[in-house]
């Protein structure tokens, strides 16, 4: 008895210091600490508490810097294209394509169209050829960085995220990033989400990113290598970095930006500048 008495009371102890670890984590505000940070390994927080902290610090990765691209809501080098009427909120940039390829009118926009020729919609288009150059540039900038992030979660879902409810923190998948059904984002106003995505971004018809706890689109950072494609009716959250192409199909809606290495493709879309 005294030899199983001596195991019991060591598998005790071992217990109550495994969960004194994991309460001191759900415990921290810190960026980046806290149980994300305790279980980093394992599968993603189903939930996230308030997560401000003091002196504007959240929890999760540091905030990507966007520079001169955070001028716009909608910035791309090769086209683009739209099919009215769409609602965009912010200033709209194209560069190094010419203004001809926008096709945005400026009833559909609240802000300032961007070109470097002087080709775009008029009245409201402004030649900005030196600003868009630094625009784009700290858009590629931006996405180096959200993807040097040191990752908290790994293949999570094996890349489909559907029906989850993330906390803030830094996710990296090595393949494309399905949406079928709603996604949940919960943590505070000042929390950072980074999604680090090897190939392509899909969001299937009507999906909602839902954001719980106070989170705000403008610290949600969703930066693949392919295209992201926001099928009808999604309504999105968070600022797409995308290598390629974002696709936005009828009716989809975002309160976000769109930054694309190649076009932005609308169609009867709202885009609002967060």
């Amino acid at each position: 008895m005294s030899k199983y008495e001596d195991n019991s009371k060591t598998l005790m102890w071992f217990v109550a210091l495994v969960l004194a670890g994991v309460v001191a984590g759900c415990g921290d505000g810190g960026g980046g600490g806290g149980l994300t940070a305790v279980m980093a390994s394992g599968p993603a927080p189903t939930a996230a508490g308030a997560g401000t902290g003091a002196g504007g610090a959240g929890r999760g990765p540091a905030s990507v810097d966007l520079g001169a691209a955070g001028n716009f809501v909608i910035l791309a080098e090769s086209a683009i294209t739209n099919v009215p009427a769409s609602a965009v909120t912010g200033n709209v940039g194209l560069s190094p394509a010419t203004g001809a390829g926008i096709g945005l009118t400026c009833v559909e926009v609240t802000g300032v169209i961007n070109d470097v020729d002087s080709t775009g919609p008029l009245p409201c288009t402004v030649n900005n050829a030196v600003g868009l150059t630094a625009a784009i540039g700290a858009k590629g900038i931006a996405y180096t960085d959200a993807n040097s992030r040191a990752a908290d979660y790994t293949e999570l879902g094996a890349g489909n995220i559907g029906g989850l409810n993330l906390g803030p923190a830094t996710y990296k998948w090595g393949t494309g990033v399905l949406i079928p059904v709603n996604l949940t984002l919960t943590g505070g106003a000042n929390d950072v989400w980074i999604f680090q995505i090897a190939q392509g971004l899909t969001v299937s018809p009507g999906v909602q990113i839902i954001l719980a706890g106070g989170a705000l689109p403008r610290n949600i950072y969703w930066a693949t290598f392919a295209a992201a494609d926001l099928d009808t009716t999604t309504q999105f959250k968070g600022v797409i970095l995308s290598q390629t192409s974002v696709a936005m199909r009828t009716g989809a809606s975002i309160d976000g930006r769109l930054y694309a290495g190649t076009a932005v493709t609308l169609d009867q879309n709202r885009v609002t500048q967060p």
